[in-house]
């Protein structure tokens, strides 16, 4: 009786653990997708001194680079010409993807929102940037770094802070927008998987677009100057 017992509950912990374990793989985080919805937000959105016009419309989907591009130069590869079939299917799919991740989170009357006010600080930010005052960290966020502590007045200390305060709200839509588009509850823990990755690509994302002189952090806590 004690044997039957025993070998029921095994196999139930089996199952909720392969339960446990299927949740956690179908909550996947595409980089490359929301890398381009944040770029496309950016330039649709982010504009200096100025009411963001259409931002309701669709962003134009990002083309695909042309197929001589994506074809490899191997010898080898050129005898399997399917490989190119897939690469293109690949990038569309990533393409469409990412599309579909702008038009939801330029949908989200928060996103929208943090948009505007940040258009109101760029001005500023960008004179603090070039002169050394501010970088951006490892979080994507704008901070003084170690090379300007002490030289940040104090309201831009406050603007500082407004602005993280937009940044975030559009990192933590991007990770509900992602959940939303995959069918996936809104779990805490789900959240805050797809959270973390998103905080990262948005960062990758700053400092890719960061201007020659300005300050960042790498994800090693290293500053550079670009």
């Amino acid at each position: 009786m004690k044997g039957r017992l025993l070998t029921s509950l095994l196999a139930l912990a089996c199952f909720l653990f392969s339960a446990c374990a299927v949740i956690t793989v179908n909550v996947y985080f595409p980089e490359k997708a929301a890398k381009e919805a944040y770029k496309s937000l950016d330039d649709m959105l982010l504009k200096p001194g100025e009411k963001p016009a259409g931002v309701n419309a669709p962003p134009a989907p990002v083309s695909p680079p042309p197929l001589e591009q994506q074809r490899p130069q191997s010898r080898l590869f050129d005898r399997v010409p399917s490989l190119s079939l897939v690469a293109q299917a690949w990038a569309a799919d990533t393409d469409a993807e990412a599309e579909a991740l702008a038009v939801e989170l330029s949908s989200m009357p928060k996103v929208l929102k943090a948009y505007d006010e940040m258009s109101s600080r760029l001005p500023r930010l960008t004179t603090l940037f070039n002169s050394g005052v501010i970088g951006i960290s490892k979080q994507g966020l704008v901070v003084a770094p170690p090379t300007a502590k002490g030289k940040l007045a104090p309201q831009d200390e406050s603007l500082l802070a407004a602005e993280n305060q937009s940044r975030k709200t559009v990192v933590v839509s991007m990770a509900k927008a992602i959940l939303k588009l995959q069918k996936q509850k809104e779990t805490k823990e789900a959240l805050n998987l797809v959270l973390a990755r998103a905080a990262v690509t948005f960062a990758e994302t700053k400092r890719e677009a960061a201007q020659p002189g300005w300050w960042t952090q790498l994800p090693n806590d290293r500053w550079v100057q670009k």
